[in-house]
């Protein structure tokens, strides 16, 4: 017997990727179980369906970094709850020493639906109950008919797991200049923050502050240090200049989507912006400025 549930969840995180360097994303999940009947005749009841992954889910990969450890770009080392991680991507290295829960470790050489994929199902056979005998997970991305672009960011004040230094969204954007849609300001968007860390001007120090792993040979010249404490612990980031745009505030879509709007005004003083800005799938905020 099988039991499914389109649209489980979302999830949001990045990765680290030899080509693109950092990278946001957000997935869709779908489920499909097979097994045999329990003492309710069923394979598993639908509110421990949904309860049960998506806490799985949530707990061993969402808004986390992902990781490839067999990538030979890696190198990584964890002492008790901290992990340094260091990666050589073509954008410039990018170096953290963050709480380990900030990291998913993926044994593989790429992040992508299939490594994650059995990455998840690995957590989910542990979690579920005996009659449950195969897990089948589709991971996809949200299809889209406007522009996008992939975030990281952290948010220090949040007492959540958006607190992680290192975790992001793909997200749709829709800009109206005048009332009308202006597709020119959504791909400017798409382009200026594609593969983008937004950092928070207010987490910004030298790189020669951060204490990251001994090898690590970088200046202020080419990174950008990002350094916080939170709830969960201290965050510490050095990322590549080209791949940052500094943020004046906290990076909360609410404040992105004014950030954006404000910034659209300036350019074009006369013209009036209404932005409405995604956090991934299915939520967001709505901005207005002029």
């Amino acid at each position: 017997m099988q039991l499914f549930v389109k649209d489980l969840t979302v999830l949001d995180f990045s990765y680290l990727c030899p080509q693109r360097g950092m990278v946001g994303e957000s997935w869709i999940i779908d489920v499909l179980l097979d097994g045999g009947l329990d003492e309710q005749n069923m394979v598993l009841d639908f509110a421990k369906v949904k309860r049960t992954i998506k806490q799985t889910i949530d707990a061993v990969a969402d808004h986390r970094l992902l990781v490839p450890t067999a990538c030979n770009q890696v190198r990584w080392q964890q002492q008790g709850d901290r992990v340094w991680m260091d990666f050589d991507s073509e954008q410039g290295g990018i170096h953290l020493a963050c709480p380990a829960q900030a990291f998913a470790l993926v044994p593989s050489e790429v992040i992508d639906f299939v490594s994650v994929n059995l990455f998840l199902q690995q957590a989910l056979r542990e979690a579920l109950p005996a009659n449950v005998e195969g897990i089948y997970l589709t991971l996809r991305n949200e299809q889209l008919d406007t522009p996008y672009y992939h975030y990281s960011h952290g948010l220090r004040k949040h007492d959540g797991n958006c607190q992680r230094i290192a975790h992001g969204h793909r997200s749709p954007v829709t800009v109206f200049e005048n009332g009308e849609a202006a597709p020119f300001w959504d791909e400017y968007w798409a382009r200026r923050w594609q593969d983008i860390y937004l950092g928070s001007e207010e987490d910004l120090v030298s790189v020669t502050e951060l204490t990251l792993s001994p090898q690590t040979q970088i200046s202020d010249d080419s990174h950008y240090g990002f350094h916080y404490q939170a709830p969960q612990g201290d965050f510490q980031l050095a990322m590549p200049k080209g791949n940052c745009d500094l943020i004046p505030h906290d990076t909360t879509v609410e404040l992105l989507a004014d950030f954006m709007a404000s910034t659209l005004a300036a350019k074009v003083p006369g013209s009036h912006f209404k932005v409405i800005a995604f956090e991934g799938v299915g939520k967001g905020a709505i901005a207005s400025h002029g």
